[in-house]
C-alpha cells in the first residue's frame, strides 16, 4: 500500500472511531438526562401535574430510542417513562399505555436483559404485578420470574430489592418482603443517581414501616 493510501486509511478509520465515541456519549448523555427528568417527575413534581409531565417526556423518549435502533437502554428508559405515564392516566388510557411499555421491555430485553443493571427486566416484572388482570396482562408467576432474574444482575439494586420487596409483601409474604425491603432501605446511592434513589430510599423506609406494623 503506497504511504498516500495508508494514510487515507488510517484517517477514514480514526474518523469511524470518533464517530462511535461521539455516538456512544449522546447515548449516555440522553440516557443520563432522562433518568432525571423522570426522577423530577416522579418524586418533584405535583401528582395533579404528572400526566402531562410523563405523557411528554414519552414522545421525547420515543424519539431519542429512534435515534438508536437495536440499542437496549433507550428503550428501557422509552418503557420505563411510558410505565409511568400509564400510573397517572384513566383505567382505559393506561391500558394500552402500559402494554406499550410491556412491549418495548420486551424487546429491550430480547437485545439485553442485563443492559442498565437488569432495568428492563426489573420495570417488566414490576408492571406484570401492577397492571390489573386484564387479556394477556398481569400475571404474578410472570412477575416473580423477572423481578428474581433482576435480582440475580443485581443484588444490590436499590430498585429490584424494593420490587421484590413490595410484589412479596402483596403475596403475603411478609418476612421475605422485609427482608428485600431493609435492603432496599440500606442500599448504597448510585453515581449519578442521587435524586432517584432519594426518592427510592424514601419510599422503602414508608413500605418497611408499613410493612412491620
Amino acid at each position: 500500500m503506497s504511504l498516500k493510501k495508508l494514510l487515507i486509511s488510517l484517517s477514514l478509520a480514526a474518523g469511524f472511531l470518533g464517530n462511535v465515541t461521539a455516538h456512544a456519549e449522546t447515548m449516555a448523555e440522553g440516557i443520563a438526562a432522562e433518568q432525571h427528568a423522570w426522577a423530577k417527575g416522579r418524586y418533584s413534581l405535583p401528582e395533579d401535574k404528572r400526566e402531562d409531565y410523563f405523557a411528554q417526556l414519552q414522545t421525547r423518549a420515543h424519539d431519542f430510542a429512534l435515534r438508536f435502533p437495536n440499542q437496549a437502554a433507550p428503550l428501557i428508559w422509552e418503557g420505563i417513562i411510558t410505565a409511568t405515564h400509564a400510573e397517572y392516566q384513566g383505567i382505559f388510557s393506561a391500558r394500552g399505555t402500559a402494554r406499550e411499555a410491556r412491549d418495548l421491555l420486551l424487546k429491550a430485553i430480547a437485545i439485553d436483559p442485563n443492559a442498565l443493571d437488569g432495568a428492563g427486566l426489573l420495570t417488566l416484572g414490576a408492571l406484570y404485578f401492577k397492571v390489573p388482570r386484564f387479556g394477556s396482562f398481569g400475571d404474578d408467576d410472570k412477575a416473580r420470574e423477572y423481578l428474581q432474574r433482576a435480582l440475580k444482575v443485581d443484588p444490590d439494586n436499590v430498585d429490584a430489592n424494593y420490587f421484590y420487596g413490595e410484589f412479596l409483601l402483596e403475596q403475603g409474604d411478609k418476612s421475605g418482603a422485609l427482608m428485600y425491603l431493609i435492603k432496599a432501605v440500606h442500599a448504597a446511592p448510585r453515581p449519578g443517581r442521587r435524586d432517584a434513589d432519594e426518592g427510592r430510599h424514601a419510599a422503602a423506609l414508608a413500605l418497611l414501616i408499613k410493612a412491620q406494623q
